[in-house]
């Protein structure tokens, strides 16, 4: 009789073990309207920066921190002219990537203020990027787009950038 209560005692306290978890409350996902006004409002602050100064040639080193394949990573070092991709080379190699497809959102500076006002409509859970105080363009760019989900996070960098004639 007082094994059984035992056992039913010690089951009962296992199954208490899971309850904490299941029974909190869930996690707010949405950034706060305060912090997607004001990722809205630098953004667009910094995009007329850019588009003021109308430079459409130029380079930067860029690198993908996201849980990818490696050839989506780089670093590579993306070329523009006239406003359109020329080149995307590998650092390691310095070779042209044999995938340019990877970089199609990150190949020029307005797909990356791109990628930003996407974070922002999709009311991603962390949207935190830093800006060229000269230029305007973006630096940096880490993006969760949901607390809940794992793996699914960008770290966008940008470097090495330079005007070119």
């Amino acid at each position: 009789m007082r094994l059984s209560i035992i056992l039913s005692a010690g089951y009962l306290i296992l199954l208490g073990l899971n309850l904490p978890v299941m029974s909190q409350p869930p996690i707010e996902i949405a950034q706060s309207p305060v912090r997607t006004n004001l990722n809205q409002r630098k953004l667009q602050f910094n995009r007329r920066l850019w588009e003021k100064q109308n430079i459409l040639n130029y380079r930067y080193t860029f690198s993908n921190g996201c849980f990818c394949i490696p050839d989506a990573r780089g670093p590579v070092v993306i070329e523009v002219r006239n406003g359109k991709t020329r080149s995307i080379t590998s650092v390691e190699t310095g070779l042209p990537v044999t995938n340019p497809e990877y970089f199609e959102n990150y190949n020029t500076i307005p797909k990356l203020f791109n990628v930003i006002q996407d974070a922002i409509a999709r009311q991603a859970f962390n949207l935190d990027v830093n800006y060229s105080a000269r230029y305007g363009y973006p630096t940096q760019i880490n993006i969760d787009y949901n607390a809940q989900i794992a793996d699914e996070e960008l770290y966008l960098t940008i470097e090495n950038f330079q005007v070119l004639r």
